[in-house]
């Protein structure tokens, strides 16, 4: 028996496994690395091979490659056949000049052959692969390449071996466990044929009253979030439940930059401190939220999975908006179109339960011991107003849901009111 927790995370590891990089800074390093080790010939074709693929990747928007163009086919295919012959002739050669000579060896090796990997796999070109170039402010650009579905894989390695047990808190999106079945190439529940795994899905509930002890506040008034540009009417809705909150606000956003935005506007409104993701260590900026209640803490990715904070210090937890994936997004884009082609809902089954898993985490960070009390405010009206809104809500703990701004401020201040006086 195989058992996986957190296993709403497992696809996106074994995507992340799956995965193939290549950047001209690795290809250098596989370069300098090999050439202690072999004859000049063989370095120096894998050195005129990284040089073409380098001045390719100069140039290279972001975006997906449906088609492999012409000249990085040709790049891809001189670095893969250079990297063999620089891995052939490393097994061939031994340098005794060398301190810890068989250390470098592995490393040359293993730089040589991942560069081999990554080029031969882009080049042969495969239906079920997505390739595309990335460019970040930082490292510049890289070429990716990732597997369309990680299902096959996971039927052929883990389902059809072993008995698996799959247990997280968020499995079970809009009310029952096919969507994340779906996406570990599960049929529906019940299913029985050839080939098929035959599963069940347990729900065992929870040891908390949501209904009581949490409120899942819609934000419906607001205007629908654009892609980019800022969202004033947002900044005031946050601020004035935070102000009813007391502070006690673990911040929730879709992009680093709203994150940002939002801790400057607030630093400037309000008087209370405001923790922002990136300004110190993870661990010591949980620490100081916990420490006290007045402060919030602000960030994204990491917080809506990573917060563990029961009590009084996280009372109010604010999604921005709905985090579904980035439209550009080359890999989701090109499931969602590869479920479309199939004849099903790819938005559904993409981009809506990525969305709702992240959001089941997000507003479990709210109630984590039995004693807890408080709200989940989402500032995005399509959680009440969109056709996908109810799949999404059905995703979340069972709160008491309300779209009144005002019922929400008067229960925000009464939760603050019943944690200062029992902190007194």
């Amino acid at each position: 028996v195989l058992i996986v927790d957190e296993a709403h995370e497992l696809v996106s590891r074994v995507t992340g496994v799956a995965t193939g990089e290549l950047s001209p800074g690795q290809v250098n390093r596989a370069v300098r690395r090999a050439a202690k080790l072999v004859n000049e010939k063989a370095a120096d074709a894998l050195q005129t091979a990284a040089e073409s693929f380098e001045r390719i990747m100069e140039l290279a928007l972001p975006g997906r490659l449906v088609e492999i163009p012409e000249d990085l086919g040709y790049a891809l295919m001189a670095l893969r056949d250079a990297a063999r012959n620089v891995i052939s002739a490393i097994g061939s050669t031994r340098d005794k000049s060398v301190q810890d000579e068989d250390a470098v060896r592995k490393q040359a090796l293993a730089a040589v052959e991942s560069v081999h990997g990554v080029a031969e796999r882009i080049a042969n070109g495969s239906e079920y692969d997505v390739v595309w170039f990335e460019r970040h402010d930082r490292y510049g650009a890289s070429l990716r390449v990732a597997p369309l579905s990680v299902s096959g894989l996971l039927r052929e390695k883990l389902f059809s071996e072993r008995s698996v047990v799959l247990t997280s808190a968020t499995l079970k999106l809009g009310g029952d466990f096919n969507g994340v079945g779906a996406s570990l190439g599960l049929s529906p529940e019940g299913t029985e044929g050839e080939d098929v795994p035959v599963w069940k899905g347990l729900d065992v509930g929870s040891p908390f009253d949501y209904p009581k002890q949490g409120i899942l506040y819609v934000a419906r008034q607001l205007a629908t979030p654009g892609r980019e540009g800022s969202r004033g009417d947002m900044m005031d809705e946050l601020s004035e439940l935070v102000e009813a909150a007391g502070g006690r606000t673990l911040g929730l956003f879709s992009s680093m930059r709203a994150a940002k935005a939002a801790a400057e506007e607030l630093r400037g409104r309000l008087g209370m401190p405001i923790l922002l993701q990136g300004e110190e260590t993870l661990g010591e900026l949980i620490k100081n939220f916990a420490a006290d209640p007045k402060t919030c803490l602000f960030g994204t990715l990491s917080l809506w999975q990573g917060v563990d904070v029961p009590g009084p210090s996280c009372q109010l937890v604010v999604m921005d908006r709905i985090p579904f994936p980035r439209p550009d997004d080359p890999l989701m884009s090109a499931r969602q179109k590869a479920v479309e082609e199939a004849g099903g809902n790819g938005f559904m089954a993409v981009a809506a339960t990525h969305a709702a898993l992240l959001m089941a985490q997000g507003a479990g960070r709210l109630v984590r011991a039995s004693g807890d009390r408080g709200v989940v405010a989402v500032l995005d009206p399509r959680l009440a107003n969109a056709r996908y809104g109810s799949y999404l809500r059905a995703s979340l703990p069972d709160f008491w849901y309300t779209t009144d701004r005002n019922q929400v401020r008067r229960s925000l201040s009464a939760i603050n009111a019943a944690a200062e006086a029992e902190g007194k």
